[in-house]
């Protein structure tokens, strides 16, 4: 990765972003191309990566967090990015993962279940989209009625990063009447009867991240796996996703550095008409263009998190950091293919490879035609 000035908060924080680099270069890096070939997923990398600390960044030391602001958990999920963009967003969606239990949780759900997920043991997956309700989540299908001392969950969910891997599942599902308030959020175990991943979905990149359907047929979740009270899903599910956008921009903002880090020095080694490629001004122009729009997308989700941190509203600037950084990340990456060339069109450059992987960061997390949405309806309220 070139080199970026960072203004850290802590010197930890600058020992914790090296450490992030040492493994994303000996570990991660070198096996990416490999995973994402096969379409294997990295579940021992994963669990390298979270009993090294880097699965419970954000969260409380009391359960084996490091208790980092998100604004330092944000850069190390840029750096890994940067390397290995399938692992960074399966850190992110196990993140997101564990926020239902961590800030909604009683006491004894944390105690019970947060060290293993922080720590990484558990792996976890968030299930809120259906086939027929995507972005229109507050009307989503999956009916939970209870039955004594558990719920007997049946519907389908879509979508669902980490569907078949994963050791619990963020369950949103409809308690009660229409709406956003008849919303709420259990979690179930995987293998939990009636709880079935279905085939992989064929996706265009991050292929080694499995992507499938839940489907719920009828299957029994114990009452006391009810995250929060009853009607209080759709809340949870909204509050996840705004710091889950934060974490998408940086796999973004991470992404499109590595792929401006290899177009240039691509430009650089590449001579035609006599000179490096870099020094024609209709290729450099365009380097010196994604550089700059790398810096203000980093920026501004920097200005996001440092508010998050802050315990200031920032819901609206998550959303204009993921609409700006994912968008970024697709015109950066198409950029690098055309540097390149035909040799761009080819899997022997990772160009390609992460030209397909930028497409899915403007849909996942809400897509950008949703953030646009979230911004519009902002700005008629105030």
């Amino acid at each position: 990765m070139s080199s970026v000035t960072r203004l850290l908060p802590t010197p930890e924080a600058h020992d914790l972003l090296e450490l992030t680099r040492e493994l994303a270069d000996k570990e991660l890096a070198p096996h990416a191309d490999d995973f994402e070939a096969r379409g294997e997923f990295p579940r021992e990398l994963i669990r390298t990566l979270g009993r090294s600390g880097l699965l419970g960044l954000p969260y409380s030391a009391e359960y084996g967090g490091a208790e980092q602001p998100y604004e330092v958990y944000l850069q190390v999920l840029e750096i890994l990015a940067s390397r290995w963009v399938g692992i960074a967003e399966a850190v992110s969606v196990h993140t997101l993962a564990c926020y239902p239990v961590a800030h909604h949780g009683t006491p004894e759900q944390r105690e019970r279940w947060l060290p293993d997920m922080i720590g990484g043991e558990l792996l976890g997956a968030y299930c809120l989209s259906e086939p027929a309700g995507g972005s229109d989540a507050a009307n989503l299908t999956t009916k939970a009625v209870r039955e004594g001392d558990a719920f007997r969950v049946t519907g389908t969910k879509a979508w669902i990063t980490h569907a078949g891997v994963a050791d619990f599942y963020n369950l949103f599902v409809r308690t009660g009447g229409p709406g956003p308030k008849g919303i709420s959020c259990l979690l179930a175990e995987a293998g939990t009867p009636g709880l079935n991943p279905q085939a992989r979905e064929k996706t265009m990149g991050l292929r080694s991240s499995p992507v499938a359907q839940i489907a719920l047929d009828g299957a029994e979740v114990p009452a006391e796996r009810l995250i929060g009270a009853e009607g209080e899903g759709f809340r949870i599910a909204m509050g996840a996703l705004d710091s889950g956008r934060l974490g998408i921009a940086a796999c973004a903002i991470g992404l499109a550095q590595g792929a401006l880090d290899y177009a240039v020095n691509y430009a650089r080694e590449r001579v035609q008409f006599g000179k490096p490629i870099i020094d024609l001004q209709g290729l450099g122009f365009m380097l010196a263009d994604a550089s700059t729009q790398l810096a203000a997308a980093r920026a501004l989700m920097l200005h996001a998190a440092r508010l998050r941190d802050a315990g200031l509203p920032y819901s609206i600037e998550a959303a204009k950091t993921k609409l700006f950084a994912t968008d970024m990340a697709m015109q950066v990456t198409t950029d690098a293919v055309q540097v390149l060339g035909g040799a761009g069109y080819v899997a022997d450059h990772p160009v390609e490879r992460y030209f397909r992987e930028a497409k899915v960061l403007q849909i996942v997390e809400g897509t950008n035609q949703i953030q646009r949405m979230v911004i519009a309806r902002s700005l008629a309220r105030d």
